[in-house]
């Protein structure tokens, strides 16, 4: 009884020097709703192969030329046609000769004289075989596709959420930081004025009182010479100046924290780029001082008249933060490892910030440059995955960069791109559209 065939039709290659054998075999298989294609010789056989690939392979081993052993080999060695099944027919009953056909890749042997019926139960079992064989592999894919879509989904959450909590108490922290500042800063400022007023009038009083007296008084003169007034005189407005410096460099701090960790989570908002870079080298200036075993990062700043972009500034502060931070870690690396302060002096530490605008894309770049270590062409290709880091265990969690990456591409539909050789320095590239999406 003849077996029902696959729901798609299924092409089958019949290869045999014997005409009444392609004959006789091809009716059968056409009476079982299959395709047949035949082959005389094994060259023609492996020719026709590779324009229209057969679902089976029938294959006499007995064949002028090329026998079916080659063929079979030939087949195999071809990555388009190594995965198509081969059944073996053959008058020959040695067992040496079917283990060295299943040896090369055949999936079944047919012994001539044959039965009709045994060839197509065998041709209906080993097309079942491939049929169900093609289709797990294909779930298989497709499963590992959603899988490493799921990961990647997971990942993208788990980095958000890291994000979220790190700017949500970031701003928190700055909040509360700028407001115990500010209180007294404005205490200080307010109070400096009047001191200044106060120490004018009192040394107008000194300077005519000593006008004004008669005669010198010893007293008078042992304690101006004890306080040493001419020198006071000169040095008290310069220490009002310095104390002045001093609220005003207090100022900035607490501007640049505002301006760092700006509370932007719900909607993008217009930010001059050149703020959040200055608010980021505020925030990291005394890791960039001369730190005794590495002499300081001169920091040079190329801003370009740029436009105000719409933006979430606190997060694109976060990655100008990622990016200038590590060129401070790749810098304090070099000296750690012994690099030779000649060649520090002759070049020294340079982080160099350049930004720029194109009118006719409606963009703004900016490019973050160092002259470290640079990185080896793998460690390039990897910075952007998540957890990937090469600082030693607590120093580094390996998000910072893919938290980057993932602020400047899917929420402001960006680029950032990295260009680095090792010994010589790495420079990041950062595209933004000027405008909201």
């Amino acid at each position: 009884m003849m077996t029902a065939p696959l729901s798609k039709p299924m092409y089958i290659l019949l290869v045999d020097d014997n005409p009444n054998n392609l004959k006789v075999l091809s009716e059968s298989i056409q009476r079982c709703g299959w395709k047949a294609l035949m082959a005389t010789d094994g060259e023609s056989a492996i020719e026709q192969v590779e324009y229209t690939a057969p679902d089976l392979i029938l294959l006499d081993i007995m064949m002028p030329g090329v026998d079916g052993f080659e063929t079979c080999r030939r087949l195999k060695a071809n990555p388009i046609t190594q995965n198509i099944p081969v059944i073996f027919m053959t008058a020959l009953a040695d067992a040496v000769d079917k283990v060295k056909g299943l040896e090369i890749g055949a999936v079944d042997y047919i012994t001539k004289p044959f039965q009709q019926e045994e060839v197509i139960a065998r041709l209906n079992l080993h097309l079942k075989i491939s049929h169900l064989t093609r289709t797990l592999e294909q779930r298989v894919e497709e499963r590992t596709a959603e899988l490493t879509q799921s990961l990647q989904q997971l990942q993208q959450t788990q980095m958000q959420l890291i994000q979220s909590e790190k700017m949500s108490t970031l701003g928190q922290l700055v909040a509360g930081i700028g407001h115990e500042i500010n209180n007294p800063i404005g205490f200080i400022s307010g109070n400096c004025s009047h001191i200044e007023e106060y120490v004018k009038d009192l040394l107008r009083l000194v300077n005519l009182q000593q006008q004004k007296q008669a005669e010198p008084d010893p007293e008078i003169e042992e304690l101006i010479a004890e306080i040493d007034l001419e020198y006071l005189v000169e040095d008290l407005p310069k220490l009002l100046g310095s104390i002045n410096q001093g609220i005003g460099r207090l100022k900035d701090i607490s501007l640049s924290l505002r301006t760092f960790a700006r509370s932007d989570i719900s909607s993008k908002v217009e930010f001059q780029i050149y703020e959040g870079i200055n608010s980021t080298l505020m925030l990291l200036k005394h890791r960039l001082k001369d730190q005794g075993d590495r002499p300081k990062i001169e920091v040079v700043t190329k801003y370009g008249d740029l436009p105000p972009i719409s933006c979430y500034p606190g997060q694109l502060n976060q990655v100008f933060m990622n990016i200038i931070a590590n060129a401070i870690d790749a810098f304090e690396d070099l000296f750690q490892n012994g690099s030779d302060q000649q060649i520090a002096t002759a070049c020294p530490n340079t982080i160099t910030i350049t930004t720029s605008v194109d009118h006719e894309q409606k963009t703004v770049t900016i490019c973050i440059e160092d002259n470290a270590l640079g990185m080896t062409p793998a460690v390039q290709a990897r910075i952007f995955e998540p957890s990937f880091t090469t600082k030693p265990v607590g120093k580094g969690t390996g998000l910072g960069l893919a938290i980057s990456y993932q602020i400047i591409v899917d929420k402001h539909d960006g680029q950032i791109n990295c260009l680095s050789t090792l010994d010589q320095g790495t420079q990041f590239i950062i595209t933004l559209p000027i405008s909201c999406a």
